[in-house]
């Protein structure tokens, strides 16, 4: 007898933190793993370069393939080409001050590059043979002005160009799963951070710039709005909830996130105190970095994960906060190293 096929994944944005991790997951479980990337005349793959063997291997589980979002010709393809059993959705424009800089590129990739998707699966689905499910990712984002704590009847309020293309690409998502029967299940993720964040993140701006302060390789970090609470979680448990959604008997759509929430400040406190620094002395309030329209208090109730999914979070704030200490203060140390040997380690602000 041979060993039945494996079971075949494909993800957008699977170079991004949430792709890695859920590229982790899938291949531990046994997957073959699709990925779709984006053309760059630089390598964008550091996050799953840990993950990847020549595809010319035998023993090979993850290829990656060339696609936009933006690009609903390339999307179908690649959909028909890999015959997937899921599809999990994670490409966008994810950067919320960045999308009040460029709303129309945040609308087209995150809200109809979505629509793009989901026809082709569409498309697909009607003819598969098999029983195939997509998940969406949405955001916490997309509650906005909405009173805590938010869950999956708590109306919308984006106060944002990419929570309302985050909105969108919801609702179509839900309306393809109404009208067509599709399994479609929406994940509406609280702040999830991790070593692998985004350095223009927040959460990662500050891990970073702290660490750096800490060995002297820089003095100020420059912050926005540090009165934001946030429902902070670790990106490594989220991407199980967005497995489990797909594993479930029907489609639905489910708020994750850890039920609690810190502001800004507080985080600035957890990281810097880990590293006997006050934060007061090095952060610099910059205008640039206030939203247009802020989001005061993103709290999650993951009641309904927990009690379908069987999912809850394993790592803790003070956990969370730690693991990224951790991890930047050893970049950091690499970049010392690298600059008492005279060769300059990067500054200025990223953004």
């Amino acid at each position: 007898m041979t060993d039945p096929a494996p079971r075949r994944a494909l993800l957008t944005g699977i170079t991004g933190q949430d792709g890695s991790y859920l590229a982790e997951l899938l291949l531990q479980k046994g997957y073959e793993v699709h990925g779709i990337v984006r053309r760059a005349s630089t390598f964008n793959t550091g996050r799953i370069d840990h993950l990847y063997a020549d595809p010319h291997e035998r023993q090979a589980r993850l290829f990656l393939h060339y696609g936009d979002l933006a690009d609903g010709s390339g999307l179908r393809h690649a959909i028909e080409t890999i015959r997937p059993d899921e599809i999990y959705n994670l490409g966008a424009q994810s950067h919320v001050r960045v999308s009040f800089d460029a709303p129309e590129y945040t609308a087209d990739v995150t809200g109809s590059g979505t629509l793009r998707l989901l026809a082709a699966f569409r498309d697909y689905a009607r003819g598969a043979g098999k029983r195939v499910a997509f998940y969406q990712a949405g955001s916490s984002e997309m509650f906005g002005a909405a009173k805590p704590p938010q869950s999956e009847s708590t109306p919308f309020h984006p106060r944002s160009p990419y929570a309302v293309a985050k909105v969108s690409a919801h609702w179509y998502a839900v309306n393809y799963r109404e009208s067509y029967g599709l399994f479609i299940a929406n994940g509406i993720l609280f702040n999830h951070e991790s070593p692998r964040r985004g350095e223009t993140f927040v959460t990662r701006k500050i891990t970073r710039a702290a660490t750096r302060i800490k060995l002297g390789l820089q003095d100020k970090v420059y912050l926005g709005n540090l009165d934001a609470k946030r429902d902070w979680g670790f990106a490594g448990d989220y991407v199980e909830a967005m497995w489990r959604m797909l594993q479930a008997e029907t489609p639905d759509d489910y708020v994750v996130a850890t039920g609690r929430a810190y502001s800004v400040s507080e985080f600035l406190e957890a990281t810097f105190s880990r590293l006997s620094l006050d934060w007061r002395q090095h952060v610099v309030i910059d205008p640039r970095y206030f939203r247009p329209a802020e989001v005061d208090h993103l709290l999650g109730d993951a009641t309904k994960a927990r009690e379908k999914l069987g999912w809850s979070p394993k790592v803790d704030f003070d956990a969370l906060v730690s693991m990224m200490v951790e991890h930047d203060l050893s970049l950091a140390q690499q970049e010392k190293l690298l600059r008492d040997a005279g060769h300059a380690p990067r500054g200025g602000d990223r953004g």
